[in-house]
């Protein structure tokens, strides 16, 4: 997830994106209210379009990219009102190869909130466990994280444990 606190469009996100070897066919973008609007004076003269009149997002035309915007005081997986909303890009950002990305902790409590709130976003779940896996990350970061989501952190660490002797080596 990217956290723009202006609205820039440029190659060099793109090839920003592509730095991490994954194939993805969205990208989401974090913006403030104000930060959409402009988002979108920049972008849709750019050649991006809607996805449908009036959507947050966006679609990259050139590259067949959606762009998914995700709002700061909105609410991850079923929208509704729960401790873990998206933050203020402008208050939560990492800068990294001139993007500005949100810390980890922040990333794993909406993936997590997402999944636990919203039954079609289960993969929000498995995100968590194969970044777990992944980035070897440690089970401390639990205590970074929001109270609602700790328990299932701790779960998908436990399992990130487990060795799976058909697909493991």
């Amino acid at each position: 997830m990217v956290a723009m606190s202006s609205p820039s469009v440029t190659q060099e996100f793109w090839e920003g994106v592509a730095f991490s070897g994954r194939v993805t066919t969205d990208v989401d973008v974090l913006l403030n209210r104000d930060g959409l609007e402009r988002f979108k004076k920049v972008a849709l003269r750019r050649g991006y379009v809607e996805k449908f009149a009036g959507s947050k997002g966006v679609r990259d035309t050139v590259n067949s990219v959606g762009i998914d915007v995700l709002l700061a005081g909105e609410f991850p997986g079923d929208g509704k009102p729960k401790p873990v909303a998206f933050p203020d890009p402008a208050a939560t950002k990492l800068e990294r190869r001139d993007m500005q990305l949100l810390p980890l902790e922040r990333l794993i409590e909406l993936k997590l909130a997402s999944g636990l709130t919203a039954p079609h976003r289960l993969k929000d779940l498995a995100d968590v466990l194969e970044l777990i896996k992944a980035a070897k990350l440690p089970l401390e970061i639990e205590s970074q994280l929001d109270a609602s989501v700790r328990t299932k952190y701790v779960e998908l660490w436990n399992a990130a444990q487990f060795k799976d002797p058909i697909s493991e080596d």
